[in-house]
């Protein structure tokens, strides 16, 4: 492929690294890709210069880890816990980390000056990626100014494409280090169910408005046994992708509760005559995980989409396989809650330090993130799309032992 065309600015050792890296991409996604860079010109700079930065952080996390500290590539800040909707099955408002505006007591939230120094002592430490979650990131005032104030790092914002203002789609049609990601259930049925009436309606818009001025956008979808089935059909898939979509981040449902006792047989509860409110609610939670067998039949069909759609495809906890199980508390990312408490991932909520005063390298250094990794069977999901929800009893001993607290009290 001749890319001279591109860029008088692109040098030689540029063009050869742009030909290695659309080398080993999907024929179908490489194309897609040389097309709409092509027609998003103001990225092909950007390109390059992230792209140093991103083999630079790389360098920076080798030397960390000789001396003795793992560092993620991925840091998720929950950057805000204001939302305007109330989603059923929010994991982040199971955490305690969503404020409602009829909450009585709440943590207070950083400010943009709290977020600028992580996020500069992130990327000092060799953190590439920022995942931006809420709440809903948009209702954060000067959110994209401070991903535009960082250059070298690259942000993913996890929207559900309510709160994006027309003054935001003006700063970001300058933007060139940054995704947005929307999250759609799947039919305008499955989403507005979960989400609240319209809120499909506003996300596709949001979709389309985002495409108009040039940003990547993505979706992403929340898997139970209620919707995987639409994610399985190939030509919803091919409907995204005619609307220009070209990421998709599957998370399979993560319960709320744990199971009623340990050992108990989700089929085993359903079948009790007498349930309780309590109970009843745990069994409705757990009857939206997909079952080994579906879970099974899911990943298959994700993995025939990677080979023949032009899509990146992320999947959770399927991708995990890859890494030997859960990818939290630092061995992938680590997660920064509205009120700046370090925890090992967004639906934990035990920490044992606060950045507002602790650094971040201090966090990363701390007994609570070294037994989690060290203890590797913590990291198996057994069955369930959540490592540490497998093990409730030994990840509160675990807190106990270390001495952390309850980050949603």
């Amino acid at each position: 492929m001749n890319l001279k065309f591109i860029s008088k600015d692109f040098d030689e050792e540029g063009l050869k690294v742009a030909r290695d890296m659309l080398s080993k991409i999907n024929p179908d996604i490489r194309k897609e890709l040389v097309s709409w860079s092509l027609r998003h010109p103001r990225y092909l700079k950007s390109f390059f210069h992230l792209y140093q930065a991103y083999n630079n952080a790389q360098q920076i996390r080798k030397k960390e880890l000789e001396n003795g500290l793992q560092v993620p590539p991925v840091l998720i800040i929950s950057i805000t816990p204001c939302c305007n909707l109330r989603c059923e099955g929010c994991y982040a408002s199971a955490a305690g980390h969503i404020k409602h505006t009829d909450d009585l007591k709440t943590k207070a939230a950083l400010n943009v000056t709290q977020w600028q120094k992580i996020i500069k002592e992130a990327g000092e430490l060799g953190i590439f990626v920022n995942i931006i979650a809420g709440g809903e990131p948009f209702l954060f005032p000067g959110l994209i100014e401070l991903c535009e104030e960082f250059k070298e790092q690259a942000f993913v914002i996890f929207t559900n494409g309510t709160a994006i203002t027309q003054a935001d789609y003006d700063r970001l049609k300058r933007s060139t280090n940054l995704a947005i990601v929307v999250s759609v259930e799947g039919s305008c049925e499955y989403t507005n169910k979960r989400r609240g009436e319209g809120v499909y309606e506003k996300a596709l818009e949001t979709i389309r408005c985002l495409d108009r001025i040039g940003v990547p956008a993505g979706i992403s979808a929340t898997i139970t046994r209620e919707n995987f089935r639409y994610w399985m059909d190939a030509d919803n898939i091919d409907r995204l992708i005619r609307q220009n979509i070209r990421i998709l981040f599957f998370l399979e449902y993560i319960p709320q509760s744990p199971l009623p006792q340990a050992g108990t047989e989700l089929a085993d509860c359903l079948a009790a005559s007498s349930l309780d409110n309590t109970l009843s609610e745990s069994i409705n939670d757990h009857a939206l995980l997909l079952r080994p067998e579906e879970r099974e039949e899911f990943r298959s069909q994700v993995l025939a989409f990677r080979s023949t759609k032009p899509v990146f495809i992320i999947h959770s906890p399927g991708d995990e396989e890859y890494f030997g199980g859960c990818v939290s508390a630092g061995r992938g990312f680590v997660h920064v809650t509205p009120a700046g408490d370090l925890t090992p991932c967004p639906v934990s909520n035990i920490a044992t330090h606060n950045l507002v005063n602790s650094t971040l390298r201090e966090g990363l250094a701390s007994p609570l993130f070294k037994e989690i990794c060290k203890n590797e069977h913590l990291l198996e999901t057994d069955g369930v799309p959540c490592a540490l929800f497998a093990h409730p009893e030994e990840v509160s001993a675990l807190a106990r032992l270390v001495g952390a607290y309850r980050t949603d009290l």
